[in-house]
């Protein structure tokens, strides 16, 4: 038996809201641990899945925060190296009055960014059955080549392989370089989570149904999920494609509710021992069902890791059944 159900790597930063004082004289910064393959971590050792991460932090009060926080999650961190020569890196999120937000980073030869593949546990790598990453960390040296070495021995140890692109245009300095190096990443994954605006950006089809299926034939994914905001999530397997609508909460943050989402169904993916390819319509449906109420719970407060729900919560909004 392996010693964890998912590994991943790739960035662990602080997600900092800025907000100005009752008095207006000055800024209010509140750093919460983030960074999407931790977050989808987090979800998923909040659902019972035994979980490990491979990332760089800052050796100083930031990076022990981070470490802290995640271990606090129930996330095995042994894999985390920790650098007295690079800082932390910080993620400046603005939120908008519907709760959707948008991102500033400080992420100039960062912790993160400065992992090698010399410093990767790669016996951690193979006692796991997924391993999970994104291209965050491959829009930068030496990180990129840590994460392609990490992604490359899972996939010749047999791991199924899990991606999200997580598109984040600021990070990179040439989107077309961002399509190739995210198309990699499509061709080593068994199972892949995009948002809508990711499908749009990879295919540049307006239709998403048309969007979806044509990058699932086009890397033999076992999943696709494309997650819809308020819409919901539509799930390509095989020639099936399958819609599921949100549920209807009151939202306050949509950091980390994609991740949440992710983390879910990657549960749900374990818990269900066969292959996806031989679930049944409604399997699959009941797999959206449960990371919608995920992704959606996870909106209700700020924050991403801390704002994930566990088991009972999920179940509680299933059974509520208020759907958008």
């Amino acid at each position: 038996m392996k010693k964890y159900d998912i590994a991943a790597i790739g960035e662990c930063l602080l997600d900092v809201f800025a907000e100005k004082s009752p008095d207006d004289g000055s800024i209010i910064m509140k750093g919460k641990c983030g960074g999407a393959p931790a977050n989808v971590l987090a979800q998923a050792a909040k659902l019972g899945l035994r979980t490990a991460y491979i990332s760089k932090v800052s050796d100083d009060a930031f990076g022990a925060f981070l470490k802290e926080e995640l271990e606090k999650a129930g996330i095995d961190t042994s894999g985390i190296i920790l650098s007295k020569e690079y800082p932390s890196t910080l993620a400046i999120v603005s939120l908008d009055p519907a709760g959707d937000r948008s991102f500033r980073f400080y992420r100039e030869k960062t912790a993160d960014i400065m992992l090698s593949k010399d410093e990767i546990d790669y016996e951690l790598i193979k006692d796991a059955e997924i391993f999970h990453f994104g291209s965050v960390s491959m829009t930068a040296e030496p990180a990129k080549s840590a994460t392609l070495a990490a992604v490359s021995m899972a996939k010749e140890m047999g791991l199924a392989i899990s991606f999200d692109p997580n598109l984040r245009i600021p990070l990179w300095n040439d989107l077309n370089e961002a399509r190739e190096i995210i198309a990699e990443g499509l061709k080593m994954a068994d199972y892949v989570k995009v948002s809508d605006d990711e499908l749009l950006f990879l295919t540049g089809h307006d239709d998403i149904k048309r969007g979806a299926m044509d990058i699932s034939c086009r890397f033999g994914l076992k999943l696709l999920a494309v997650t819809l905001g308020p819409r919901g999530c539509i799930c390509c397997v095989g020639d099936r494609i399958l819609s599921e609508p949100a549920f209807d909460v009151k939202t306050v943050d949509t950091t980390g509710a994609g991740d949440s989402f992710w983390g879910a169904a990657l549960y749900r993916l374990i818990l269900g021992k066969k292959d996806i390819t031989s679930y049944s319509d409604e399997e699959i449906r009941e797999l959206m069902r449960f990371s919608n109420a995920a992704g959606s719970l996870t909106t209700t407060a700020k924050g991403a890791v801390n704002a994930m729900p566990d088991r009972q919560r999920i179940q509680e909004l299933l059974n509520m059944s208020h759907r958008v």
